[in-house]
């Protein structure tokens, strides 16, 4: 198999920040699989047909959850991904991710996957990144490649959730328009709403 396209590089890298799964079987093999809720079925195919090139099948529907879901097949790129985002069998921010979150489509991807919006008619709007998996300073790192790479200004906050604190990356008032600017071209109508409606 060939390898991936850099646009498909790309759209891994920011769905791994994500929602993406990347798991290897005993033999070596890897293979990402996608899968989210029913509102989210056109971001689903959006993926696929991204990824088409390596993906045995058409995503289907599952009948317990009615989420929607595909897998790839196994490819040597994604071997390599697996080693950087997960070294310990635990996904984590690679120490290289300032080499490999450099697009605009992984942070829209990422943002689709994992973001939220706060927003508030005439008097606020703030963007955040559910980084509750990671640690603050993987999160720490996240922000610092924002900064060096795109040039949006963010902090890493503790958030309180059912008892226990998750990190997030915030994006406030500093970074709220540049964030915007950056990944409004590539996320989809229906991630609509996690865009303010200015």
């Amino acid at each position: 198999m060939s390898e991936l396209s850099s646009k498909q590089k790309h759209i891994l890298v920011g769905t791994l920040l994500g929602d993406g799964y990347l798991y290897q079987n005993r033999y070596g093999s890897c293979y990402l699989e996608i899968k989210h809720a029913e509102e989210q079925k056109d971001y689903v195919f959006w993926l696929h047909k991204n990824l088409s090139d390596f993906c045995p099948s058409e995503p289907k529907q599952r009948k317990d959850n009615n989420q929607w879901k595909f897998m790839t097949s196994s490819n040597d790129d994604l071997k390599s991904l697996r080693q950087n985002f997960y070294p310990l069998n635990k996904k984590v921010v690679p120490e290289n991710i300032e080499e490999m979150l450099t697009h605009p489509i992984s942070l829209a991807v990422w943002y689709m996957d994992d973001g939220s919006l706060d927003f508030r008619p005439r008097s606020h709007y703030a963007f955040s990144l559910k980084t509750n998996s990671f640690s603050i300073e993987e999160c720490n790192l996240l922000s610092n490649v924002l900064k060096k790479n795109f040039g949006i200004l963010s902090s890493v906050q503790n958030t309180l959730c059912r008892g226990k604190k998750y990190p997030q990356i915030y994006i406030g008032k500093a970074g709220r328009d540049k964030f915007l600017e950056t990944v409004k071209p590539y996320t989809l109508n229906c991630f609509r709403y996690k865009l303010p409606p200015l």
